[in-house]
């Protein structure tokens, strides 16, 4: 999958596994608690805690895949568990993001998920095989924040040591974000402006719609823009729709495929996750790069769902709708200003996982939103 020959031997390159008593990935110091015989196969993360899953100083390497499992999976721990990643001594983390997000779940809630980069197979696990380069060292912390005990935290980090990497080799890197609300006609930030070279790998999308403003009304017209070295007002790269940019069409339902896919969709609740993993269509930049989406909505006459429940025999209980084109809308009433299909600014709640390789250790993305959960 990765361009690797899988029946050649790599010279110099060592196995190595951490785990929570050997989180060194020492030489003949794995699985001796109690003798061998399982002693030490889960710690207790306990809330304000910090701990360290792996850790390499003065060589090269290559994590290569992480599997890590909890026994409490609710919207707290899921989002108040933080994971962080440093490369090569860094003191600001490549990586700070929830362990549910990062995971390839999204919104709190647990699912089943699989596709090139990520899975979680029976939606009780978290697997990630995305390749991640250290040329003098790593580490990976994880923090609870979420006001709770997680009793159980198991985990394997596999990763090599001894790899060879030249000028062109980057290094991975995630970006958190969340609005509740989202700002009305501002784009969401998937990735904010960051200088330097690199290449967009793809975001995890969470969305909880406002039924109460919005109903169960169609939420996806919003276009993927993505800036690439100096655009200004315009994208380069600018998508279609919400659901067009996770390669589907005419709505969305829930469905994984291996480079896209709708792993959450809750009718009902209107709560939605989807994902894009552009590895068969890279997106390199050499200078600078921004990603954003819009927060649009859309109605027709001919979309039965939305006039039985919303527009045509609704009350909107005071809200006002916003045109893309400017004016205000009372859908209600059908007034003249508006011709069907009309496309229309909303306000939720989204966040996004973002995945990213970037020229240089850390970068200046660290930072999480004040409200995560």
């Amino acid at each position: 999958m990765f361009g690797e020959r899988l029946f050649e031997l790599e010279p110099g390159v060592k196995s190595r596994w951490a785990s929570h008593e050997n989180p060194d990935g020492e030489k003949g110091a794995g699985g001796k608690a109690r003798g061998g015989r399982k002693g030490a196969a889960w710690f207790t993360l306990e809330n304000g805690e910090d701990v360290v899953l792996a850790h390499a100083e003065g060589t090269s390497g290559m994590i290569r895949r992480i599997w890590i499992t909890i026994n409490t999976r609710n919207e707290a721990t899921l989002r108040g568990t933080i994971l962080e990643m440093y490369w090569d001594g860094m003191e600001r983390p490549a990586v700070r993001a929830p362990i549910g997000d990062f995971f390839c779940h999204g919104i709190g809630r647990m699912c089943i998920v699989k596709n090139a980069l990520f899975s979680s197979p029976e939606g009780r696990s978290f697997n990630c095989f995305i390749p991640m380069p250290f040329r003098t060292g790593m580490k990976i912390v994880v923090k609870n924040r979420s006001g709770q005990q997680i009793r159980h935290f198991y985990y394997d980090v596999d990763y090599t040591l001894g790899d060879h990497f030249d000028e062109n080799t980057m290094y991975f890197h995630s970006f958190f974000n969340r609005e509740n609300p989202t700002t009305m006609g501002k784009d969401f930030e998937i990735l904010p402006r960051i200088e330097g070279r690199g290449r967009y790998l793809g975001v995890n999308l969470g969305i909880r719609c406002d039924t109460e403003k919005y109903f169960n009304t169609w939420w996806g017209e919003g276009e993927v823009k993505i800036y690439l070295d100096g655009d200004k007002e315009y994208p380069t790269l600018c998508g279609t729709g919400v659901e067009d940019y996770v390669s589907t069409a005419w709505g969305q339902d829930y469905y994984c495929d291996l480079y896209h896919g709708s792993q959450i969709y809750d009718k009902e609740k209107m709560e939605i996750a989807c994902y894009r993993l552009h590895i068969p269509d890279p997106i390199y930049f050499h200078q600078n790069i921004r990603v954003t989406i819009q927060q649009i909505g859309g109605i027709d006459t001919d979309d039965e769902l939305n006039k039985a429940k919303f527009f045509f025999n609704q009350t909107t209980k005071g809200y006002t709708y916003r045109s893309v084109n400017g004016y205000d809308i009372d859908f209600p009433a059908i007034d003249s200003k508006v011709v069907l299909p009309e496309l229309f600014e909303r306000e939720e709640d989204w966040s996004c996982c973002t995945y990213f390789y970037y020229g240089e250790p850390t970068s200046a993305l660290s930072a999480l939103p004040v409200k995560i959960v």
